[in-house]
């Protein structure tokens, strides 16, 4: 079952592993609509996770306590990410912070035997997840918590996260991390093999004041930075400006991309410009480096910049795959064991 299951990154990734899932919760209208297009099989409640009875969810679902093999989910995680708390407009003390214990809630309830759950590496080091992992202790589990970047995983980006294994009365293990890394060029390879060109989320297109189109075609391709124009040739707002080195700059070739976020369609946002092309990355190719499949399915009904927050917000599918992969060994293992 996946807790804040978003637009299905993480579900996604469960699916490959070999999991069945059965539930997902989601408040999010846009993120539910494109969960069900690409999952429409799975029993998801469009709310708040706060007024879903957890009890009468597991009757809908037909289980009873202890039968579920895995509840896994990321439960919101801004208020612990360390640029919104670093530049003061969120804090630790951000209401959604608190969301970690309905997490925590649904496992009383489920007693899975084991529990996956992902957040940004700021969650390692907060009370809240000392204080879940103690409950967790006291119901039978034995929880292990780990911080992994994305790119040793076979995910063509470099994105930290914090990930909390449990298994009941057992231990989970970590996926192994992969030798080598993918790299934008590979995870664009598909280009090379697919035709995307009847594809919304590859051909929006970008409107750009003739100021900022001028400055892209001059920041060297292949990994170039606005840096390289030196001051003089830089927007205004950049010429004093010390810090987000990464914005306007273009990814490498045959290097991981930086951390997708919701603004992976905006050049001010960071190092989000095509390695050659003189564009910001597509949504398309912006999910790709996230590892979703080329035919997954994004809602632009509310428009591009609503559909990359989606993107920028899911949880990388190879990542969880492996993860799930993993676990899904281990609790085999123990039922084939046991019999």
């Amino acid at each position: 079952m996946d807790l804040f299951s978003g637009c299905g990154g993480l579900t996604e990734g469960l699916k490959q592993a070999g999991f069945k899932v059965i539930g997902a919760i989601e408040c999010d209208a846009l993120a539910v609509e494109t969960y069900l297009e690409n999952h429409p099989t799975v029993k998801l409640e469009g709310r708040n996770i706060q007024v879903v009875d957890a009890a009468v969810f597991r009757q809908r679902l037909k289980l009873k306590r202890g039968e579920l093999d895995l509840l896994a989910g990321c439960p919101p995680c801004q208020g612990f990410s360390s640029m919104t708390t670093l530049n003061g407009r969120l804090s630790k003390d951000d209401e959604r912070n608190e969301l970690v214990f309905q997490f925590l809630r649904f496992a009383r309830e489920f007693l899975p035997r084991a529990i996956m759950m992902e957040n940004v590496p700021g969650l390692a080091s907060d009370a809240r997840l000392t204080r879940v992992c103690a409950e967790l202790r006291d119901l039978g589990y034995i929880p292990q918590v780990k911080v992994l970047d994305a790119a040793d995983y076979a995910v063509p980006q470099r994105r930290r996260r914090m990930i909390l294994l449990a298994g009941y009365g057992i231990e989970i293990p970590f996926a192994e991390a992969c030798a080598t890394r993918r790299t934008v060029r590979d995870a664009f390879s598909v280009f090379n093999q697919m035709d995307f060109s009847s594809d919304p989320l590859h051909n929006h297109g970008e409107k750009r004041a003739p100021k900022v189109v001028s400055l892209i075609r001059e920041i060297p391709k292949d990994g170039g930075s606005r840096l390289d124009l030196g001051v003089a040739r830089q927007l205004r707002c950049h010429q004093a400006c010390d810090g987000f080195k990464d914005v306007y700059g273009r990814m490498a070739w045959n290097e991981v991309a930086p951390t997708i976020t919701g603004g992976c369609c905006n050049p001010s946002k960071g190092r989000f410009l095509h390695p050659e092309d003189d564009r910001t990355i597509t949504l398309r190719e912006a999910a790709l480096l996230q590892t979703f499949p080329p035919d997954y399915s994004f809602s632009l009904r509310r428009g591009k910049f609503p559909a990359a927050q989606m993107i920028g917000n899911a949880l990388p599918p190879e990542f969880i795959r492996r993860q799930a992969a993993a676990a899904l060994d281990e609790l085999r293992n123990l039922t084939a064991a046991s019999e």
